[in-house]
């Protein structure tokens, strides 16, 4: 790690103010933002991040406590800060639509009555019996292309994978894959720094042909009734109350974007991380026991989500000498508390089975990751079959990252073997 006395070229900290400017889009930083990180938790663990003009917290106690923290929430409060966000929103009726039936948007009563009645798919004993499908599919997909000797592993492997276990269990088609990745990526850009009208535009059209889509589905599945997630989401009664149609849309909706968006990231950033560790990759997935561990550190080292967000529901205090208003939104830097050296021995150092392991890659309280077992399953599985049938694999470049902050995942990752 460089000095972390002296702040990074492209960083320009006021400690008076507590102000900092440090373009999400800098290179240096896309391709490795923990340089910063280690600066920030040594001398401002708590800022004003201007560039996106709200304050940020990059200690893991805060972010772990915020996370938990029932007067902080994900849904807008009445007079909030929008960050020059505001204005006329008429073209992004479609997204905004599924946005107000998110349970990822809401809070309690109605994001516990929605999450309820999703989680019973995604509970640890259902998400289980998957496991032999994972592996199925992760040797089918190693049998498309380990003739090739070389393949980009993010197309290939990791963004198949999730998109077709979560459409399988959906219970749409399969070969809707590709398009159910294009409009979720339209979609997911409305969460990045600096969108344009463009990339409104693209998320509005996305929202609507997705809406579309899963509304014919459901008429279909009302008729025809499977043993699929979203005939369950249809059936499903809690306390009498069934997800109305708008509830159902945006629920399968957030599952698919979900399910596989966060897990291409992080299947491309831990390949990333074993291999450049050396050596047999099989090492670190000889027991059930190691490969879970393995992908714990996996997702502490290089978390897919760098920055998640909460509204201040009244004045208080957030951290130490910080105070947020009533309506202030906050940004709570997830990968940046994953290396804090205040909660880890040796942060900055892969080591599976540590003894602190406590990441904050699936969020914590009401809003922890509904999909964590399941993304976890697949990463346990897919990984072990990749690196068993391929031990001989090595990078064939170097890879880089997208930059696409607060996503921090890879712009591709050419392998060979």
């Amino acid at each position: 790690m460089t000095n972390i006395s002296a702040p990074p070229s492209y960083l320009n900290y006021d400690p008076a103010t507590r102000r900092l400017r440090l373009d999400p889009h800098e290179q240096r930083f896309v391709q490795d933002p923990y340089e910063a990180y280690a600066w920030l938790h040594a001398n401002a663990r708590s800022f004003f991040w201007e560039d996106f003009g709200f304050w940020c917290l990059a200690g893991y106690d805060d972010v772990n406590r915020l996370l938990r923290d029932r007067r902080f929430g994900r849904e807008k409060p009445a007079g909030a800060d929008d960050q020059g966000l505001a204005g006329d929103r008429s073209h992004l009726k479609a997204f905004d639509a599924i946005e107000a039936n998110s349970m990822l948007e809401l809070e309690p009563p109605v994001h516990t009555r929605l999450r309820t009645l999703v989680n019973r798919a995604f509970v640890s004993r259902q998400v289980e019996r998957l496991r032999p499908r994972v592996e199925a599919l992760a040797n089918e997909l190693i049998d498309g292309f380990e003739a090739g000797g070389q393949v980009d592993l993010l197309p290939a492997f990791a963004a198949p994978l999730p998109i077709t276990i979560i459409a399988e269990m959906l219970g749409v088609p399969v070969e809707m894959g590709p398009q159910l990745l294009a409009w979720s990526h339209d979609m997911v850009a409305m969460y990045m720094h600096g969108r344009t009208r463009e990339t409104e535009d693209r998320a509005n059209a996305a929202s609507q042909a997705f809406s579309d889509f899963l509304r014919a589905y459901v008429a279909e599945r009302r008729k025809n009734p499977g043993d699929d997630l979203l005939s369950l989401l249809i059936s499903a009664q809690e306390d009498g109350q069934k997800l109305t149609e708008d509830e159902l849309v945006s629920s399968a909706i957030l599952l698919l974007n979900a399910g596989h968006e966060a897990t291409v990231h992080q299947t491309g950033n831990a390949v990333r991380t074993i291999l450049k560790q050396g050596g047999d990759p099989r090492r670190f997935f000889t027991t059930p026991e190691e490969t879970a561990a393995t992908v714990e550190e996996c997702l502490r080292f290089d978390a897919p989500l760098h920055m998640f967000t909460r509204y201040a529901y009244g004045e208080i205090e957030a951290a130490e000498g910080l105070t947020l208003k009533q309506g202030q939104q906050v940004g709570l830097l997830l990968g940046c508390a994953n290396r804090d050296p205040e909660a880890y021995a040796a942060p900055h150092e892969f080591q599976p089975g540590r003894s602190d392991q406590k990441n904050v890659s699936f969020g914590a309280g009401i809003h922890f990751c509904i999909g964590a077992p399941l993304a976890r399953l697949e990463m346990q599985t897919s990984l072990k079959v990749l690196f068993d049938r391929l031990p001989q694999i090595s990078l064939a470049e170097e890879p880089l990252y997208r930059d696409s902050y607060h996503f921090h995942g890879l712009e591709r990752l050419t392998c060979r073997w």
